[in-house]
C-alpha cells in the first residue's frame, strides 16, 4: 500500500502542494527556474517559524535541567550503589520539575510529517488528482526529484552534481558539528538498570535506560540527516539543509534572549525523601 494514500498524507501533501506551487509561482518572475527550489527553502522557513514556540520550550526545559545540575549530581552521589533507586529519584525529579531530558527530540518529531509532504511532493507523479507540475522542476540542472544515490546508480553523476550535493552535506555536517558542540544538553550519567533487578517490595524493577548513554546516540542524530539528505529527493535534501541551519541559528538567538547560558542558582538540596 503506497502510504501517500492514506487520507491524513494525502491531504498533507495536497496541502504542501498548494503552498509550494503558490510560492513558487510567485517567486517565477524574479528567480525563473530556481522558484520551486526557493518556495522549498521558503515552505521549510514557515514551518519552523510555526514551532518556535516549540524552540522556546525546549530551551527553557534546558534552563531547568541545568538549574537542576547541583540536585542531579547529589542525587548521584546519595543512590551511587543503587542504580535503579537513583533512575527512579531523576525520573521524579524530571516530572516535578516539568522537565525531560529528551526534550531536544521535540522539534524533529514536530517537523516529521513536513518532511514527509515534502518528499511526497516530489515522488508522485499525480497530487489531487492533476499531474504533479513540480517534477519538471530543476536546480542547476539536476531535478529535484532525483537524489545523489539514484543519479550515481544511472551513473548520471555529473560535476554539477556532485557539487550540489558536496555543498549539502557539508553544510548539514557542519552545522551539526556546532550544534552538537554547543546545543546538546548534559545528561545525568546513570548506569542503565537490566531488568530483574528487585525493587523496594522484591518484585522485580523494570529496565530503565541509560539516559547518558541515549542522550549521547541522539546528539549524533544530526550527522544521520547528512546521509539521509543523499537518498532522498534534491528537494528534500534542500528543506533538511535549510531546518538544520535554522535549527541552530534559532537556538543560538533563543538561548541569548532566554538567558539559558546565564550561571544558575546552586541548589543546596536535591533529595526527595
Amino acid at each position: 500500500m503506497n502510504i501517500y494514500e492514506f487520507l491524513p498524507i494525502r491531504l498533507l501533501v495536497e496541502a504542501a502542494y498548494t503552498v509550494v506551487t503558490g510560492i513558487s509561482d510567485i517567486l517565477e518572475p524574479l528567480a525563473g527556474g530556481f522558484s520551486a527550489a526557493l518556495a522549498v527553502i521558503v515552505l521549510t522557513v514557515l514551518v519552523r517559524a510555526v514551532l518556535i514556540p516549540v524552540g522556546v520550550s525546549q530551551v527553557r526545559a534546558g534552563i531547568t535541567r541545568k538549574r537542576l545540575a547541583p540536585k542531579i549530581k547529589e542525587l548521584q552521589t546519595k543512590y551511587k550503589k543503587q542504580p535503579e533507586l537513583m533512575q527512579q529519584k531523576l525520573m521524579e525529579l524530571y516530572k516535578e520539575e516539568n522537565a525531560s531530558p529528551f526534550a531536544g527530540c521535540l522539534p524533529v518529531l514536530a517537523q516529521t510529517p513536513v518532511l514527509m509532504a515534502v518528499y511526497g511532493l516530489f515522488i508522485n507523479a499525480t497530487i489531487g488528482g492533476h499531474a504533479n507540475e513540480l517534477l519538471g522542476h530543476t536546480l542547476f540542472g539536476l531535478p529535484l526529484n532525483t537524489s545523489f544515490v539514484r543519479l550515481l546508480g544511472a551513473g548520471d553523476l555529473t560535476g554539477t552534481a556532485i557539487t550540489v550535493y558536496l555543498i549539502l552535506v557539508v553544510l548539514i555536517t557542519v552545522v551539526a558539528g556546532f550544534s552538537r558542540h554547543l546545543l546538546t544538553p548534559a545528561a545525568p550519567e546513570t548506569p542503565a538498570v537490566p531488568a530483574g533487578n528487585p525493587g523496594k517490595n522484591g518484585a522485580d524493577a523494570p529496565a530503565m535506560p541509560d539516559l547518558s548513554g541515549v542522550m549521547k546516540t541522539l546528539s549524533f542524530m544530526p550527522f544521520l540527516t547528512a546521509i539521509f539528505a543523499l537518498f532522498v529527493p534534491l528537494a528534500a535534501a534542500l528543506y533538511l539543509a535549510t531546518t538544520t541551519t535554522w535549527t541552530l541559528g534559532e537556538r543560538l538567538v533563543l538561548n541569548k534572549l532566554l538567558g539559558a547560558n546565564d550561571p544558575q542558582p546552586e541548589q543546596s538540596s536535591a533529595t526527595r525523601g
